[in-house]
């Protein structure tokens, strides 16, 4: 009998010595899937990268300088589908940032774990897309791509060796591994229309941290820099995001739109229904991109995903619903629940509806990643649900087609808040939810391009909340870091700016 790796192990360092193979190989191909801005992206037309690379400098100045990020920003073309302006040239190898979303972790951590599973490089595909455009046309990209991926794959000499390895010594098939934004275009890839023997061949798609019902961050990013007093990363971030197909589709597509009562007070509000088109057009973004995504989700919906499973990120305060008033998005942690007949939960007192946290990754809440019969939770911000050490494991054991893993039992891990920009030179805070005791809890804060830049905080409670005060020295990304008793790590990325007028809207 094969001796099995250690349930940890990721390293495939127990070979066959009739092969050289790790002896728990799989035989098929993996497709990689990134999430949104997790490609970096190439202008053709100004002979130069305008997302992704490497050094926190260029992010500085993407954000601060005039002209900065305006390459992103969608041509009339582009909206009419003329496309190969830009050009995608590879997954995120280095962090990243935006306001709303911070942290966007590299994909490399991702990449190593899946190739310690397969019997050569040549088994991934890395699938790097243009995340501006709508999911759709992403979708038809990745389909071709995993299709001659696949037949590339199955003529490689590795294959067969593979193949020896595994029980009935089956063909390989496709695995897809898509993060965010990756679940939906992967979801879409395997339309029937497009390849009518696509899911056949697809042995499971692992998902993770995917908004398959929208995440109510779009619709905060999208009316980014509304009112006063903002800052000029969020004015920036508006003006590339308004017209873009891909923020649109995801929006969420469920009840989310809480209607404020007569006194303006939405708690007092009795109705919550969809975001519309007209909402999408009020908040700052585009009504006939509103309507198509919608258009397009419905569809979705009627797409299957082959052994899926998905990766959760929980226990992170996340916002679930919306009030819009006055052309301004207020977000809200706390969402409506539907019975079995699709009516909503309300107070048997009052008729009001009775609204209910239930947490996520900080970006997409719990209900909207779970899609799948098999889920695993995990307490992790949403950029690090794919590189998580925790996150790498799960997806190697799917990769593997070892086991069938479940949710964690009983609540782990922690809840962490921190702001997505800050200055240097002025404390702030870092915020901590579901903590009972502050003995063995570990945090700090690291300068990513500096290491040696690293500060332990300390912990104390007020107001009934961990809270623990931090201050950057430079400008640049920092990372915060927080381990539990229980041994589980959540971590975010923050930017740090000049303080001052550098990071002050203008109207100029």
């Amino acid at each position: 009998m094969d001796q099995q790796l250690p349930r940890n192990s990721r390293t495939g360092s127990d070979r066959s010595a009739d092969s050289g193979l790790p002896r728990h190989v799989t035989q098929d191909a993996v497709v990689i899937v990134p999430g949104i801005m997790g490609s970096a992206l190439y202008d053709t037309s100004r002979d130069t990268h305008v997302w992704g690379l490497g050094g926190i400098s260029w992010l500085v100045k993407a954000w601060t300088l005039p002209g900065g990020l305006k390459p992103l920003a969608l041509t009339e073309e582009e909206l009419e589908g003329k496309t190969g302006r830009i050009k995608a040239t590879g997954l995120l190898e280095h962090s990243a940032w935006t306001p709303y979303l911070a942290g966007i972790e590299p994909y490399s951590d991702l990449v190593e774990a899946v190739g310690g599973c397969v019997a050569d490089p040549a088994a991934v595909l890395k699938f790097a897309y243009d995340w501006r455009l709508p999911v759709a046309a992403n979708g038809r990209l990745l389909a071709e791509a995993a299709r001659d991926h696949l037949g590339a794959w199955r003529r490689h000499p590795a294959h067969d060796r593979a193949r020896r390895h595994r029980v009935d010594e089956r063909e390989g098939r496709l695995v897809f591994v898509a993060h965010s934004m990756g679940g939906l275009v992967t979801r879409s890839a395997l339309d029937p229309a497009l390849d009518s023997d696509l899911a056949g061949d697809t042995r499971g798609v692992i998902t993770l941290g995917t908004p398959f019902l929208g995440a109510v961050k779009a619709a905060v990013i999208l009316n980014s820099g509304r009112g006063t007093p903002v800052r000029l990363p969020h004015r920036k971030l508006r003006a590339v995001c308004a017209n873009m197909p891909g923020l649109h589709d995801l929006l969420p597509q469920y009840k989310s739109v809480r209607d404020e009562g007569r006194d303006g007070n939405s708690s007092h509000g009795d109705h919550i229904r969809h975001l519309t088109p007209s909402d999408v057009t009020a908040i700052g973004g585009n009504a006939e991109l509103a309507r198509k995504s919608a258009l397009f989700h419905r569809d979705l919906g009627r797409i299957g995903l082959p052994g899926h499973r998905t990766v959760v990120g929980v226990n992170q305060p996340t916002p679930q619903s919306l009030t819009i008033r006055d052309g301004k998005v207020r977000a809200h942690l706390a969402g409506a629940r539907m019975n079995s007949d699709r009516s909503i939960l309300r107070d048997r007192a009052t008729g009001r509806i009775l609204y209910f946290e239930v947490g996520g990754d900080g970006t997409v809440y719990k209900e909207s990643a779970s899609l799948g019969p098999v889920t695993t939770t995990l307490p992790l911000q949403h950029g690090a649900v794919a590189k998580a050490t925790s996150a790498l494991d799960a997806v190697v054991e799917i990769v593997r087609d070892d086991i069938h893993l479940g949710p964690p039992m009983g609540d782990v891990g922690c809840g962490l808040e921190t702001p997505d920009l800050v200055e240097a030179g002025v404390p702030w805070k870092v915020r901590l939810s579901d903590v009972d005791t502050l003995s063995g809890l570990v945090c700090g804060i690291t300068n990513v391009e500096d290491p040696a830049d690293e500060q332990r905080l300390t912990a104390a409670w007020e107001d009934g909340a961990a809270v623990a005060e931090a201050t950057t020295k430079t400008t640049g990304l920092y990372r915060v870091t927080v381990r539990t008793p229980d041994g589980h790590e959540v971590s975010q990325l923050v930017m740090s700016g000049e303080p001052g007028m550098a990071w002050e809207e203008s109207e100029d």
